[in-house]
């Protein structure tokens, strides 16, 4: 089956992402959210994005004006019925989704392929409410979504090998790497990440190191490119949270039980840089440790 049009629910940090890289990719995008503020916001990124991907000459001037013509707008979700690929991005929160696809579901074409971007949730379970669980996957773009070169393809149990070949075409145009992931609980990325994040938490929590000296610790003696609390901020702690009680609950072990300063923290609303405020404060010209 090929896809040509390409429908996105969300247009926040991971939806314009998604938008921005299928445009370019050469596929027509319908970009859905609930607010056109968010909307027109997602747009200004897109446009941000591309000219300083002109700007290094990782794209022509002519690929960013036609990649942007590609992108339409819309605050009608059952408007994304149209498309050959619906492609969800929405908040990390299962109810929400379920919603979304409740309200899709009587605007959809027969072949229309449905996926989730969700970085945790059960594949199998958000399917089984569709009238499609074998045209149902999991499509896990990682952020930021124009740079980072891996998708996490992941399988319901009901999925179908057409799907699955449709979505890995797609991710190959992208000149982008598919990884195959069972569903199981985070997948394969978080399911590693989202721990070593929480153990950060841990070793601030118990008082073995402070913010800085973390961070500093696995930039410098691991050679990671950011430190776990500074990705924290940038992933979002209410979204580090999230995973961290969906790996606790669906897999029933104490391992994974969230670090209580990052429920702290999140009850704060303190989410990292989306409020300004996180495990580092981003309200001055320099990020400030916060412990």
């Amino acid at each position: 089956m090929e896809i040509k049009s390409v429908g996105i629910v969300g247009a926040g940090q991971m939806g314009n992402g998604i938008a921005h890289v299928m445009a370019l990719a050469g596929y027509d995008v319908l970009l859905n959210d609930i607010n056109q503020d968010s909307l027109d916001a997602a747009m200004a990124r897109i446009d941000k994005n591309m000219e300083r991907q002109v700007s290094r000459s990782l794209i022509s001037a002519e690929d960013k004006a036609n990649g942007l013509l590609r992108i339409k707008t819309t605050l009608a979700l059952p408007d994304l019925g149209q498309t050959d690929l619906v492609i969800e991005a929405a908040a990390e929160r299962e109810e929400i989704k379920d919603k979304i696809f409740d309200t899709l579901l009587p605007h959809l074409q027969p072949h229309t392929i449905l996926t989730s971007n969700t970085s945790s949730i059960s594949i199998t379970r958000l399917a089984s409410r569709t009238d499609r669980p074998e045209k149902f996957m999991g499509f896990h773009f990682m952020n930021p979504v124009p740079l980072m070169k891996l998708v996490e393809l992941i399988r319901g149990i009901a999925t179908d090998e057409e799907t699955y070949k449709a979505c890995h075409d797609i991710v190959t145009r992208l000149d982008k790497t598919a990884a195959s992931a069972e569903d199981f609980p985070a997948f394969i990325v978080n399911r590693i990440l989202i721990p070593m994040i929480n153990e950060a938490c841990y070793t601030l929590y118990e008082g073995v190191g402070n913010v800085a000296s973390i961070d500093n610790a696995m930039k410098l003696g691991a050679n990671h490119p950011m430190g776990p609390l500074e990705l924290a901020d940038f992933i979002g702690l209410d979204t580090c949270l999230a995973i961290m009680n969906v790996l606790h609950e669906g897999l029933a072990d104490t391992k994974y039980r969230p670090c209580p300063l990052l429920t702290k923290y999140v009850e704060a609303g303190w989410l990292g840089r989306k409020t300004k405020r996180g495990f580092y404060d981003y309200r001055g010209e320099a990020p400030v440790p916060t412990r």
